[in-house]
């Protein structure tokens, strides 16, 4: 059961919101092979501005998708892609439905 969360918030460089949205929807299979990532979604709020939203079912398994691959590969790219810092918010699960 999920427990706990991470919201990340980003913009993407004007010209690049196309390629980040390709970028980030390419992560899908490494989310796949996170044994601790319950779910993942990429969300897309407007034409700049994307939100990756994880649920685990502890902190350790939140720790190791914070240094697995989606982080060092959105990191590897952060210069060209993004337009500011990463918003990373942690959150605790209070009440969630899972398929």
């Amino acid at each position: 059961m999920a427990k706990v969360a991470l919201l990340v918030e980003m913009k993407a460089k004007p010209g690049k919101e196309e390629e980040l949205a390709a970028f980030l929807a390419g992560a899908q299979p490494m989310a796949v092979a996170e044994p601790g990532t319950l779910t993942w979604f990429v969300l897309r709020l407007d034409a700049q501005t994307f939100v990756l939203c994880d649920t685990f079912r502890d902190d350790d398994a939140r720790r190791a998708h914070l240094k697995g691959a989606i982080s060092a590969a959105l990191m590897g790219r952060a210069d060209e892609l993004l337009a500011g810092p990463l918003g990373v918010r942690k959150a605790d699960v209070l009440a969630a439905k899972l398929p």
